[in-house]
């Protein structure tokens, strides 16, 4: 029986479909090899640490990370950011963070301001999820211990000053975290030239890598002063019953996802060379022919520009986020998604608090007939109701 035809544009939660190569790299692992990394010197567990080490440096160098040990693994960016925030920030520290952050960041961040008297200081972003670099730099103070910028937010698209408040830093003790949830994979990003301290991504979004994958980059510099926030099994120094002090065991107690690390290195092998900008380009393209139709309805409140990352956010005065986003569905087998999408605070700039917004997101595999599909489906729901 074939599955009914569906447009999916909720790349921003997760990319799909995945790549034949993935499943593949996938099932071949777990068929073939199905070993635990790190956790034997026999054939199979050794091709599973080379599976672990082949995709930590193949991140590391398109990050241009210093060291492939600067790499650690996560079961998802949630957990990469985690183990940043939780691994650095103490008792008392004052913290900067975006008003674009996505909850991964601010949850954690809220909690140590509740329980252990962090300071945490909110910069805004404007009507358009903007957030200006001068008022994130001038939120910095002498004692801040963390600045945390997103690079782009997954509620509009706007990708963010992160070089810009990086290249401020360089002069400055504070630790610079970026979440590049919706950037890696297709927008390139250098940890040197930015002086971003800790960059956390999951593999599976645009860098088409399957769910349950995630790193953080930590630069050398900060290695003596995190501390893990997890504790288990390593595969090395077994017999202390202290967690490794060197990266990137400190952070990776458990077995790691390898099946999952399988695919996810495939889909990196095959984003590379002219890939990398064709990715971009037709991003930038599917972003542009998006918000110019969503502009042409003028009952549609949209948020958000063109640009390198292809979301858009709208809002209907006669329809909810979530009526619209089930009539897109239901009648016209389009997959978006409604509500906060995981930013507790950025609705308050945008003005859109009460119920959030729909989410239009496009990825890779979207074409731009996926694109004029969406445009056609809101005139014809528009048109039905006004």
């Amino acid at each position: 029986m074939n599955a009914p035809a569906r447009i999916y544009l909720d790349h921003a939660a997760t990319s799909w479909p995945k790549s034949e190569l993935v499943l593949a790299a996938m099932d071949q692992f777990a068929r073939e090899c199905g070993a635990a990394a790190g956790r034997g010197s026999y054939r199979s567990s050794m091709l599973a640490e080379q599976v672990v080490s082949t995709t930590r440096r193949t991140i590391a160098r398109r990050i241009d990370a210093p060291s492939s040990e600067c790499i650690s693994f996560h079961a998802n960016g949630t957990a990469a950011l985690n183990a940043a925030i939780f691994g650095l920030v103490r008792p008392g520290d004052h913290v900067v963070a975006s008003a674009a952050e996505h909850n991964s960041v601010l949850r954690p961040l809220h909690h140590l301001s509740q329980t252990q008297g962090v300071r945490l200081s909110i910069v805004p972003t404007d009507v358009c999820g903007q957030v200006n670099a001068e008022q994130m730099i001038s939120a910095i103070e002498p004692q801040t211990r963390l600045v945390c910028l997103t690079h782009a937010s997954n509620v509009t698209g706007m990708v963010q000053p992160v070089e810009e408040v990086g290249h401020w830093l360089r002069e400055h003790p504070a630790l610079f975290l970026c979440d590049a949830a919706q950037t890696f994979g297709l927008v390139p990003v250098s940890v040197k030239q930015a002086a971003i301290d800790l960059l956390a991504a999951p593999g599976h979004k645009s860098s088409g890598g399957p769910l349950g994958t995630a790193f953080l980059f930590a630069a050398p510099t900060v290695h003596d002063q995190m501390v893990p926030w997890m504790y288990g099994g390593t595969g090395s120094q077994s017999e202390s019953l202290e967690m490794p002090h060197a990266m990137p065991g400190m952070l990776e107690a458990g077995n790691l996802n390898v099946p999952a690390l399988a695919g996810w290195l495939a889909a990196l092998e095959a984003w590379q060379g002219d890939e990398i900008e064709r990715r971009l380009q037709h991003a930038r393209k599917l972003s542009h022919r998006l918000h110019a139709g969503l502009a042409s309805h003028r009952q549609l409140q949209v948020y958000g520009s063109a640009g390198d990352i292809p979301i858009a956010s709208v809002t209907f005065t006669d329809l909810s986020p979530p009526d619209l986003a089930a009539i897109l569905d239901a009648e016209f087998e389009i997959e978006t998604r409604s509500g906060k999408h995981c930013a507790a605070l950025i609705h308050r700039f945008l003005g859109t608090e009460t119920e959030g917004t729909l989410r239009i997101s496009a990825g890779h595999t979207t074409s731009e007939d996926e694109i004029d599909a969406v445009l056609a489906a809101l005139q014809a729901i528009l048109s039905s109701v006004s």
